[in-house]
């Protein structure tokens, strides 16, 4: 058997999977990088994650593989890095990449100096090519050095250049017609079919449709509400949607969201919660009430540790097969059900085909709406909901036999943040106390267990051990989750806590020379570049999710530096987003704001609770909520009341008090 390489002490079940390679592969750290530099030899940095098919694809074809891993071994200083407990690497690299090909992705392989400048790189590479390309750099390496040396002094400058951005927009006014400019060519980009955008592969992409929806619903547009509606209620009804065990996967491989890319991961289920609430909220469309509970009923079951944190992953295979784990033949299915099967064939659109490219294979996904059915089979819509609930639980209990898709358990800050968040979101949205219950729980294991002596975060937890330095993004989104627990259930110290945790935002990643903020601590490992995360893509920018957290705690404080701050961000970077909306989609909430205002709620009286049920059945995006009996919050001093009052506050001003939720509606904008 082959013995075991060094990322047998690793914490990340991705590189765990690579530590009975024959490469001899090396986690990223001091000594790793010092046997480079005393050795002379070029560093393979080799980024990758549990849940990417061709990841595994490439470690199958090369990484096992003795005759690939002697080239490795005898010319080169193997690395392996996890993109998500390290994706300060990941950026620098895939950046590297990028301004090399054009594009990127993962697996990732960047050939670097020894001193951890990139001189090559590229995605997956095929054996052969893999190997032809080492030996072609290791000779160039060797006979000609100061040519690769000059290539990477060309490409670090690129890449300390890059994605640079500058204050010099002081002046800027935000406006409607900015709004309009940016959503106006976006709207050529909407399949009004079958929803998302027209082309594939389709990702959900939810803060996308957040702002869509929040435009839509503040702009009165109704296209655009009819382009969100569609695409909610089209990934719901796909096969990118777990049908019988809820969770979205990462992204559907068609237009119609009909195939998967089967891998999970905590991350969009986290944000898709969110959203699916929000659009509840505003439309009390009941399947989108189903979609939050089945998603959370299945974090529950399959992603959520003893401890309150939540896994990272799920993979797309199982026993070696992609979807293996998701699929039904006709003849199973039936067998499994037993009663109604015709009903329940065309629910879940089975054929004795099948559905996809395996010959007799199908994905449960759905093509024709409930009501179609009931008329058909003649059923009331308490009737057809019970058959569909029991079939499902069948389903699931015969699907939970069968050999699982691999589990990566790490427990990243950033992502529980956001889980958190949804939670919330759920929790109010649908009246569920458990759903918030949760959300706290994990939120007081991350302040007790995940924070060091000075106040800053880390990144990960695994094993009962944390050993990585959090990141913007970790700080963001925990900020983000710990605003929306005070709004929930308005204990100030959760307020405080993202008020302590901003304070050290600004004293250790702020970049002196503008307004955003480094993407990597002060306290942490120095690379070759320091980058700032700006454009929002599946998951938002941390800077536009520091830049929402300083507005709103600007307001929640009174503190005009935050606001400021905030304000200067958004202006920095609003030239950008008319020309690619969708990856400033977050940004664009952010203008949303500051264009129609934020709605500050406070409510007074002992009966707070009580009103703030009734206020959230109303969908107002624009809102930070305040309420109590006692309060240090500038808002809320000095209108302390037993009798409920609700105070509705914009630009610091106030309206007099109403008494009831419809009064203080009137004055909502």
């Amino acid at each position: 058997m082959q013995e075991a390489n060094s990322l047998i002490h690793a914490s990340s079940p991705y590189l765990l999977q690579h530590a009975y390679n024959p490469v001899a592969w090396y986690e990223w750290n001091e000594a790793s990088l010092k046997k480079a530099k005393d050795e002379n030899k070029l560093i393979i940095v080799s980024v990758g994650y549990s849940a990417c098919h061709w990841c595994h694809v490439m470690e199958h074809e090369s990484f096992e593989s003795h005759e690939v891993a002697e080239v490795m071994n005898q010319h080169f200083v193997c690395i392996k890095v996890d993109r998500e407990e390290r994706p300060d690497i990941d950026q620098i690299y895939m950046l590297a990449v990028q301004l090399m090909n054009g594009n990127g992705g993962w697996p990732l392989n960047a050939i670097c100096l020894p001193d951890q400048r990139p001189i090559y790189g590229g995605t997956y590479f095929r054996k052969a090519d893999w190997i032809n390309i080492l030996l072609n750099l290791a000779n160039l390496w060797q006979n000609e050095p100061q040519k690769a040396i000059k290539y990477a002094e060309r490409l670090t400058e690129g890449l300390q250049q890059a994605e640079l951005i500058e204050d010099t927009n002081n002046d800027l006014i935000f406006t409607e017609e900015q709004l309009v400019a940016i959503v106006e060519p976006w709207k050529r980009s909407f399949d009004m079919v079958d929803g998302g955008y027209n082309r594939a592969p389709k990702f959900p992409l939810p803060n996308n449709w957040s702002f869509l929806l929040r435009y839509a619903f503040m702009k009165d547009d109704q296209a655009v509400m009819m382009a969100v509606m569609r695409t909610l209620e089209a990934m719901a009804m796909g096969g990118i949607y777990d049908q019988i065990g809820g969770g979205f996967a990462r992204y559907s491989v068609d237009t119609q969201w009909h195939v998967p890319h089967f891998e999970k991961m905590l991350y969009d289920n986290a944000q898709l919660i969110s959203l699916y609430a929000e659009a509840y909220q505003c439309l009390k469309y009941e399947p989108f009430a189903a979609v939050i509970k089945e998603t959370i009923a299945w974090i529950d079951r399959e992603m959520t540790s003893p401890n309150g944190l939540f896994y990272s992953a799920l993979d797309a295979d199982s026993e070696g097969i992609e979807g293996k784990f998701y699929v039904w033949s006709k003849a199973e299915f039936d067998e499994v059900l037993g009663e109604h099967q015709n009903l329940l064939n065309e629910y879940f659109t089975l054929t004795e085909t099948g559905n996809w490219e395996e010959e007799n294979t199908n994905i449960l996904l759905r093509k024709v709406f409930d009501e179609a059915l009931m008329e058909k089979y003649q059923l009331s819509e308490t009737e057809l909901k019970q058959i569909v609930t029991a079939a499902k639980n069948k389903l699931l209990a015969a699907r939970n036999q069968r050999v699982k898709p691999g589990l990566d358990d790490k427990c990243l800050t950033a992502w529980n943040a956001q889980m958190i968040k949804g939670l919330l979101d759920a929790a109010r949205v649908l009246g569920k106390d458990s759903y918030y219950e949760k959300a706290k729980q994990t939120a007081n294991f991350i302040l007790n267990n995940l924070m060091d002596e000075a106040g800053g975060l880390y990144r990960n937890y695994k094993n009962a051990k944390a050993s990585i330095t959090g990141f913007l993004d970790d700080y963001a989104f925990l900020i983000e989750a710990l605003i929306a627990l005070y709004e929930t259930d308005f204990n100030e110290a959760w307020l405080n806590e993202a008020k302590e945790l901003t304070e050290y935002v600004l004293a250790n990643f702020t970049d002196e020379t503008n307004s955003m903020f480094f993407y990597t601590s002060n306290n942490g490992e120095n690379l070759i570049a320091r980058k700032h995360e700006v454009m929002d893509n599946v998951i938002p920018a941390s800077n536009s999710v520091m830049a929402q957290n300083l507005q709103k705690l600007g307001l929640f404080f009174d503190e005009e530096t935050y606001t400021a701050r905030a304000s200067a961000m958004l202006k920095a970077v609003q030239p950008r987003i008319k020309a690619y909306g969708s990856a400033y989609a977050n940004w664009s909430i952010q203008l949303l704001n500051e264009v129609y205002g934020i709605n500050e709620i406070a409510i007074t009286g002992t009966d707070f609770r009580t009103v703030k049920k009734e206020l959230d059945q109303h969908y107002i995006p624009n809102k930070i909520t305040l309420a109590g009996t006692k309060s240090t919050l500038p808002l809320l001093q000095h209108k302390q009341s037993k009798d409920t009052k609700i105070y509705v506050c914009r630009n610091k001003t106030c309206q007099l008090p109403v008494a009831t939720v419809a009064e203080a509606l009137k004055h909502v904008q």
